[in-house]
Protein backbone atom coordinates (compact mmCIF):
# COMPACT_ATOMS: atom_id res chain seq x y z
CA UNK A 1 0.00 0.00 0.00
CA UNK A 2 1.36 3.40 -0.81
CA UNK A 3 1.55 6.16 1.94
CA UNK A 4 0.26 9.07 0.16
CA UNK A 5 1.56 11.31 3.06
CA UNK A 6 5.53 10.09 3.03
CA UNK A 7 5.03 10.84 -1.28
CA UNK A 8 3.95 14.13 -0.54
CA UNK A 9 6.92 14.56 2.08
CA UNK A 10 9.26 13.69 -0.36
CA UNK A 11 7.76 16.09 -2.79
CA UNK A 12 7.46 19.11 -0.26
CA UNK A 13 11.32 18.21 0.23
CA UNK A 14 12.47 18.34 -3.58
CA UNK A 15 10.26 21.23 -3.86
CA UNK A 16 13.04 23.16 -1.83
CA UNK A 17 15.54 22.63 -4.32
CA UNK A 18 17.39 25.40 -6.04
CA UNK A 19 16.98 23.29 -9.33
CA UNK A 20 13.36 23.35 -8.70
CA UNK A 21 13.29 27.01 -7.95
CA UNK A 22 15.30 27.71 -11.54
CA UNK A 23 12.85 25.45 -13.58
CA UNK A 24 9.55 27.38 -11.57
CA UNK A 25 11.22 30.63 -13.02
CA UNK A 26 11.51 29.55 -16.23
CA UNK A 27 8.53 28.13 -16.44
CA UNK A 28 6.71 31.43 -14.92
CA UNK A 29 9.14 34.17 -16.78
CA UNK A 30 9.35 32.60 -20.01
CA UNK A 31 6.01 30.31 -20.37
CA UNK A 32 8.09 27.43 -20.92
CA UNK A 33 6.88 24.05 -20.47
CA UNK A 34 8.33 21.65 -17.44
CA UNK A 35 9.99 19.95 -20.02
CA UNK A 36 11.50 22.89 -21.93
CA UNK A 37 12.50 24.28 -18.37
CA UNK A 38 14.47 20.79 -17.33
CA UNK A 39 16.36 21.09 -20.64
CA UNK A 40 17.69 24.68 -19.85
CA UNK A 41 18.80 23.46 -16.66
CA UNK A 42 20.40 20.70 -18.01
CA UNK A 43 21.86 22.99 -20.46
CA UNK A 44 23.32 25.12 -17.36
CA UNK A 45 24.64 22.21 -15.44
CA UNK A 46 26.39 20.97 -18.81
CA UNK A 47 28.19 24.20 -19.55
CA UNK A 48 28.96 25.62 -16.18
CA UNK A 49 29.09 22.45 -13.70
CA UNK A 50 33.21 22.50 -13.91
CA UNK A 51 33.21 26.11 -12.67
CA UNK A 52 30.94 26.08 -9.85
CA UNK A 53 33.07 25.06 -7.46
CA UNK A 54 35.80 27.81 -7.70
CA UNK A 55 33.37 30.24 -6.05
CA UNK A 56 34.67 30.99 -2.64
CA UNK A 57 30.59 31.46 -1.59
CA UNK A 58 28.99 28.66 0.33
CA UNK A 59 26.28 26.25 -1.72
CA UNK A 60 23.19 26.07 -0.07
CA UNK A 61 23.32 23.17 2.80
CA UNK A 62 27.22 23.52 3.12
CA UNK A 63 29.13 24.96 6.40
CA UNK A 64 32.64 26.55 7.03
CA UNK A 65 34.44 24.39 10.08
CA UNK A 66 37.70 24.58 10.78
CA UNK A 67 40.03 20.83 11.20
CA UNK A 68 43.25 19.85 11.92
CA UNK A 69 45.13 20.09 9.14
CA UNK A 70 46.47 16.04 7.64
CA UNK A 71 50.14 17.43 7.73
CA UNK A 72 50.01 16.74 11.66
CA UNK A 73 50.40 13.53 11.71
CA UNK A 74 48.38 11.58 14.30
CA UNK A 75 51.00 12.44 17.33
CA UNK A 76 50.83 15.76 17.62
CA UNK A 77 48.65 17.51 20.02
CA UNK A 78 45.39 19.29 19.11
CA UNK A 79 46.69 22.80 20.66
CA UNK A 80 50.08 22.67 18.95
CA UNK A 81 48.37 21.63 15.73
CA UNK A 82 48.24 23.38 12.21
CA UNK A 83 44.21 24.61 12.07
CA UNK A 84 42.74 24.97 8.01
CA UNK A 85 39.61 25.49 7.29
CA UNK A 86 37.18 23.44 5.08
CA UNK A 87 33.92 23.37 3.52
CA UNK A 88 31.35 20.60 4.43
CA UNK A 89 28.52 19.38 2.68
CA UNK A 90 25.53 18.53 5.60
CA UNK A 91 22.67 18.58 2.89
CA UNK A 92 23.40 17.96 -1.14
CA UNK A 93 20.05 18.10 -2.06
CA UNK A 94 17.89 15.56 -4.18
CA UNK A 95 21.29 13.65 -3.32
CA UNK A 96 20.38 13.04 0.06
CA UNK A 97 16.78 12.10 -0.47
CA UNK A 98 17.28 9.61 -2.55
CA UNK A 99 19.71 8.27 -0.21
CA UNK A 100 17.67 8.74 2.59
CA UNK A 101 14.44 6.91 0.35
CA UNK A 102 16.49 3.66 -0.74
CA UNK A 103 18.36 3.11 2.38
CA UNK A 104 16.58 5.12 5.41
CA UNK A 105 18.15 7.00 8.36
CA UNK A 106 21.01 5.02 9.15
CA UNK A 107 22.07 4.81 5.46
CA UNK A 108 21.86 8.85 4.97
CA UNK A 109 23.87 9.19 8.11
CA UNK A 110 26.84 6.77 6.60
CA UNK A 111 26.98 8.34 3.45
CA UNK A 112 26.96 12.22 4.66
CA UNK A 113 30.07 10.64 7.28
CA UNK A 114 31.70 9.64 3.83
CA UNK A 115 31.00 13.14 2.67
CA UNK A 116 31.93 14.90 4.83
CA UNK A 117 35.44 12.86 5.75
CA UNK A 118 36.26 12.75 2.17
CA UNK A 119 35.99 16.93 1.29
CA UNK A 120 37.98 17.53 4.66
CA UNK A 121 40.58 15.54 3.02
CA UNK A 122 40.20 16.84 -0.01
CA UNK A 123 40.64 20.32 1.13
CA UNK A 124 44.22 19.03 3.42
CA UNK A 125 42.15 18.41 6.78
CA UNK A 126 40.68 15.48 8.50
CA UNK A 127 38.01 15.57 10.96
CA UNK A 128 37.53 13.53 14.21
CA UNK A 129 34.67 11.44 15.77
CA UNK A 130 34.41 13.88 18.59
CA UNK A 131 33.92 17.06 15.46
CA UNK A 132 31.34 14.82 14.16
CA UNK A 133 29.48 13.48 16.72
CA UNK A 134 29.28 17.01 18.69
CA UNK A 135 29.47 19.68 16.41
CA UNK A 136 28.45 18.27 12.92
CA UNK A 137 25.83 15.53 13.78
CA UNK A 138 24.93 16.22 17.04
CA UNK A 139 24.63 11.98 17.84
CA UNK A 140 26.53 9.77 19.95
CA UNK A 141 30.23 9.16 19.60
CA UNK A 142 29.35 4.96 19.68
CA UNK A 143 26.75 5.62 17.10
CA UNK A 144 29.37 6.67 14.68
CA UNK A 145 31.66 3.86 16.03
CA UNK A 146 29.36 1.75 14.82
CA UNK A 147 28.75 3.30 11.40
CA UNK A 148 32.77 3.38 11.26
CA UNK A 149 32.91 -0.52 11.57
CA UNK A 150 29.75 -1.06 9.45
CA UNK A 151 31.72 1.07 6.65
CA UNK A 152 35.04 -0.92 6.93
CA UNK A 153 33.19 -4.13 6.93
CA UNK A 154 32.32 -3.17 3.25
CA UNK A 155 36.09 -1.95 2.41
CA UNK A 156 35.90 1.94 3.17
CA UNK A 157 38.17 3.30 5.24
CA UNK A 158 37.24 6.46 6.33
CA UNK A 159 40.21 9.17 6.58
CA UNK A 160 39.69 10.34 10.00
CA UNK A 161 42.46 11.73 12.21
CA UNK A 162 42.01 8.37 14.09
CA UNK A 163 43.02 6.62 10.82
CA UNK A 164 45.33 9.17 9.42
CA UNK A 165 47.87 6.01 8.79
CA UNK A 166 45.72 5.55 6.03
CA UNK A 167 45.79 8.18 4.45
CA UNK A 168 48.07 7.68 1.66
CA UNK A 169 46.28 4.58 0.37
CA UNK A 170 42.98 6.65 0.65
CA UNK A 171 44.88 9.76 -1.57
CA UNK A 172 46.04 6.85 -4.20
CA UNK A 173 42.18 5.52 -4.09
CA UNK A 174 41.07 8.83 -5.34
CA UNK A 175 44.09 9.32 -8.20
CA UNK A 176 43.02 5.49 -8.93
CA UNK A 177 39.28 6.50 -9.31
CA UNK A 178 40.59 9.75 -11.87
CA UNK A 179 42.72 7.09 -13.94
CA UNK A 180 39.57 4.43 -14.23
CA UNK A 181 37.72 7.39 -15.80
CA UNK A 182 40.93 8.07 -17.92
CA UNK A 183 40.69 5.11 -19.85
CA UNK A 184 37.24 4.78 -20.48
CA UNK A 185 35.23 3.51 -17.57
CA UNK A 186 31.69 4.88 -16.55
CA UNK A 187 30.99 6.68 -13.52
CA UNK A 188 28.42 4.09 -12.82
CA UNK A 189 30.80 1.64 -13.20
CA UNK A 190 33.61 3.13 -11.54
CA UNK A 191 31.40 3.54 -8.55
CA UNK A 192 30.81 -0.19 -7.91
CA UNK A 193 34.00 -1.38 -8.62
CA UNK A 194 35.40 1.13 -5.97
CA UNK A 195 32.58 1.35 -3.20
CA UNK A 196 31.80 5.31 -3.97
CA UNK A 197 28.95 7.15 -5.25
CA UNK A 198 28.30 7.94 -9.09
CA UNK A 199 28.18 11.63 -7.47
CA UNK A 200 31.57 11.46 -5.37
CA UNK A 201 33.32 9.80 -8.36
CA UNK A 202 31.90 12.69 -10.35
CA UNK A 203 33.17 14.94 -7.93
CA UNK A 204 36.99 13.64 -8.31
CA UNK A 205 36.59 14.17 -12.17
CA UNK A 206 35.86 17.48 -12.06
CA UNK A 207 38.11 17.93 -9.50
CA UNK A 208 40.58 16.46 -11.78
CA UNK A 209 39.52 18.90 -15.14
CA UNK A 210 39.90 21.96 -12.66
CA UNK A 211 43.63 20.79 -11.78
CA UNK A 212 44.39 20.60 -15.27
CA UNK A 213 42.73 23.64 -16.50
CA UNK A 214 44.84 25.69 -13.68
CA UNK A 215 48.16 23.80 -14.70
CA UNK A 216 47.64 24.70 -18.27
CA UNK A 217 47.59 28.43 -17.36
CA UNK A 218 51.04 28.06 -15.66
CA UNK A 219 49.83 28.22 -11.69
CA UNK A 220 51.96 27.01 -9.52
CA UNK A 221 50.92 23.79 -7.29
CA UNK A 222 49.96 25.86 -4.06
CA UNK A 223 47.60 28.46 -5.92
CA UNK A 224 46.39 25.23 -7.84
CA UNK A 225 45.42 23.74 -4.66
CA UNK A 226 43.80 26.77 -3.44
CA UNK A 227 41.78 27.35 -6.40
CA UNK A 228 40.29 24.23 -6.70
CA UNK A 229 39.70 23.76 -2.98
CA UNK A 230 41.70 20.57 -2.61
CA UNK A 231 45.24 19.54 -0.53
CA UNK A 232 48.21 20.32 -2.12
CA UNK A 233 49.59 16.77 -1.99
CA UNK A 234 46.28 15.72 -4.01
CA UNK A 235 46.84 18.27 -6.88
CA UNK A 236 50.64 17.30 -7.43
CA UNK A 237 49.54 13.78 -7.92
CA UNK A 238 46.55 14.81 -10.17
CA UNK A 239 49.09 16.81 -12.14
CA UNK A 240 51.20 13.59 -12.51
CA UNK A 241 48.42 11.44 -13.83
CA UNK A 242 47.73 13.87 -16.49
CA UNK A 243 51.03 14.20 -17.47
CA UNK A 244 51.68 10.18 -16.90
CA UNK A 245 48.49 7.99 -17.76
CA UNK A 246 47.48 6.25 -20.47
CA UNK A 247 44.63 8.52 -21.89
CA UNK A 248 41.68 6.87 -24.28
CA UNK A 249 40.99 9.94 -27.11
CA UNK A 250 37.60 10.43 -26.35
CA UNK A 251 38.92 11.33 -22.82
CA UNK A 252 41.32 13.89 -24.06
CA UNK A 253 39.04 15.76 -26.25
CA UNK A 254 36.96 15.79 -23.33
CA UNK A 255 39.70 17.18 -21.59
CA UNK A 256 40.72 19.76 -24.07
CA UNK A 257 36.83 20.91 -24.42
CA UNK A 258 36.85 21.78 -21.14
CA UNK A 259 40.38 23.95 -21.73
CA UNK A 260 38.58 25.53 -24.57
CA UNK A 261 36.04 26.84 -22.01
Amino acid sequence: MINNSSLAKWDRLNSKQLDNQFQNNIIKGLNCSPFEARAILDSVHKVYSDFFDLSPTLSPGQIQFVVTAVENGPSKSLKDAVMVNVILTLDAGNEDIEVKKENGVVGLRQHRLQRICQEALAQGGVLTIEDIANRIFNCGERTLVRDIKALKQQGIVLPLRSTIKDMGRTLSHRVLIVEKWLQGMEYLHIAKSTNHSPSAVSNYVRRFKQVVTLATENYDVHSIAFMAHISRPLAEEYIKLWHHAEIIQPRRDELLETLKK
